[in-house]
């Protein structure tokens, strides 16, 4: 989803709890990870894997210069003759450790084998971050959590879908009005940065 796009979104949902919801947790995300890049784990639910988050938060960190947002997708069904960046299993998980960020996206409930794992990366000093439907439990495990509840209080479908604001969340986690993760640039950084992005290719594609 384009700058265009998003601008608009967020002008259907002035009103709402979802732009700033979204920019919150963004910031969150944006602030836990390692300016280097290479510490951000993304994994979804064995029915739910979050491949179109993985593609436009790895657009985002080339866009914006900041390679910390580029994630390693961690997939329930990974295969050695997957692409590389779709070979990652949950072993990766088993690995996480303090100054890595886990990133949960759960329309449902994930189920307990998952729900043990990311506990586990806790433990170990991962800072674990949750997008999902609501889950208690994964709330429970989470550092910070944006629930997207499937329908309102009176049952009906809610005014937005998790799909929706993941584009909101890899959007706002793009944005330079963001603070800039685990310490501030100077100016010449920004600007060595700003000249890194002009010059280099576009991202690759998913």
């Amino acid at each position: 989803m384009d700058a265009v796009r998003v601008a608009l979104l967020r002008e259907v949902l002035a009103g709402t709890q979802w732009p700033a919801a979204t920019r919150q947790f963004a910031r969150a995300l944006r602030s836990s990870v390692v300016p280097q890049g290479g510490g951000l784990l993304l994994v979804g639910t064995e029915e739910y894997e979050p491949w179109h988050l993985a593609a436009h938060l790895a657009d985002e960190a080339a866009w914006s210069g900041q390679p910390g947002l580029a994630p390693t997708l961690v997939r329930h069904h990974a295969r050695p003759g997957d692409p590389v960046q779709l070979a990652v299993g949950l072993g990766r998980l088993e690995a996480a450790r303090r100054g890595e960020t886990l990133l949960v996206v759960a329309p449902e409930r994930p189920d307990a084998g998952l729900l043990e794992r990311v506990c586990d990366a806790r433990r170990a000093g991962a800072t674990v971050l949750a997008l999902d439907g609501g889950d208690p439990e994964t709330h429970g495990l989470a550092h910070e959590a944006l629930a997207v509840p499937a329908t309102d209080c009176d049952g009906r479908p809610a005014e937005i879908d998790i799909d929706t604001v993941q584009h909101l969340v890899s959007a706002a986690a793009g944005e330079n009005s963001l603070p800039a993760p685990r310490g501030r640039l100077g100016f010449r950084d920004r600007l060595s940065r700003l000249a890194d992005q002009l010059m280099s290719p576009p991202p690759p594609r998913w």
